[in-house]
């Protein structure tokens, strides 16, 4: 499947409402702290969910003519193996994107991470805690994937510190994109 290396030069109201999501995750996770098991959220569309529920509306707060979209954090194994979820996962066709969170090490040295085991990578001095936040919306058929990151450093713990764009996370994006494979859009 396609990832868009670039954003999309024309922004379409999804393409705005994922990067709002990301943004509203990221917001979230971090009032949480450090220290989190990966998450996953699905995106409906909000004025789709509200029409077939609209019970959700007063319940969640939502306008329903505010339109955007809506997460919803899917429960997870915290011991289980967060990629292998990603490549076995199938969403429905009433989920229009989706967003991961996890926190990585990231080393100093592209080669460091593989000659170290994770408690020695963990006190190198020059390694980065890093939490990024990815979202992908549901691609029409022969279309990129759209994407919107959040990367935060732990050594910059600061919502103003927060990198953002498409491809931040390019090995991310392509795996969370690719829930999206061969499903109808």
């Amino acid at each position: 499947m396609p990832v868009s290396e670039n954003p999309p030069t024309e922004e379409s109201g999804t393409a705005v409402a994922l990067r709002s999501a990301v943004r509203e995750i990221e917001a979230h996770v971090a009032g949480e702290g450090w220290d989190s098991p990966p998450r996953l959220y699905a995106l409906a569309d909000t004025a789709e969910l509200l029409a077939a529920a609209p019970a959700l509306a007063e319940q969640m707060g939502l306008d329903p003519e505010a339109g955007g979209l809506t997460s919803v954090e899917q429960e997870l194994d915290p011991a289980g193996d967060f990629e292998q979820l990603l490549v076995q996962l199938d969403w429905p066709p009433t989920v229009v994107g989706a967003v991961a969170v996890v926190e990585r090490l990231v080393m100093a040295r592209p080669d460091a991470g593989e000659q170290l085991d994770a408690e020695t990578a963990a006190a190198d001095p020059d390694a980065q805690e890093v939490r990024l936040v990815v979202g992908v919306l549901r691609p029409a058929p022969d279309d990129d994937v759209q994407s919107w990151c959040a990367l935060r450093l732990r050594a910059h713990d600061e919502a103003a510190q927060v990198i953002e764009g498409a491809d931040v996370v390019p090995g991310l994006v392509r795996l969370l994109g690719e829930t999206f494979a061969d499903a109808p859009a």
